[in-house]
């Protein structure tokens, strides 16, 4: 999870920057994505260099993800976007929507840990 978390979010991060390039736009709005994609950047370094911290860091990724998903869902619904909008909105909730989908499988997956005594 560690390196699709960092991949997702390099691929967010040049998503708002080259849209915000391409569409001239003037708006810090337009660079969302990108400030996502720096989230999960460093959540995906941080959980590849301390191992123990993982779990953790893969659940705050899952958290963002969700918000992410929820909230580019909700300004497209909202507003009706249309345009380059409309492509990083829907590019978000994809890249997004995919992590969310993996942590849920991942997360599913994992042996349990037994909470008994010895």
């Amino acid at each position: 999870m560690t390196k699709q978390t960092s991949i997702c979010g390099a691929l967010l991060v040049a998503l708002g920057v080259i849209v915000t390039i391409v569409s001239d736009s003037g708006s810090v709005t337009s660079l969302i994505p990108a400030f996502v994609g720096i989230i999960f950047l460093v959540l995906g370094m941080a959980a590849a260099a301390k191992p123990t911290m993982s779990h953790h860091l893969m659940h705050m990724m899952a958290v963002i993800a969700l918000l992410a998903v929820v909230g580019s869902l909700g300004s497209l619904i909202g507003r009706g976007s249309t345009g380059w909008a409309l492509f990083s909105q829907l590019a978000t909730v994809i890249i997004a929507g995919f992590l969310l989908v993996n942590a849920i499988q991942a997360f599913r997956n994992r042996p349990q840990q037994s909470s008994e005594e010895p």
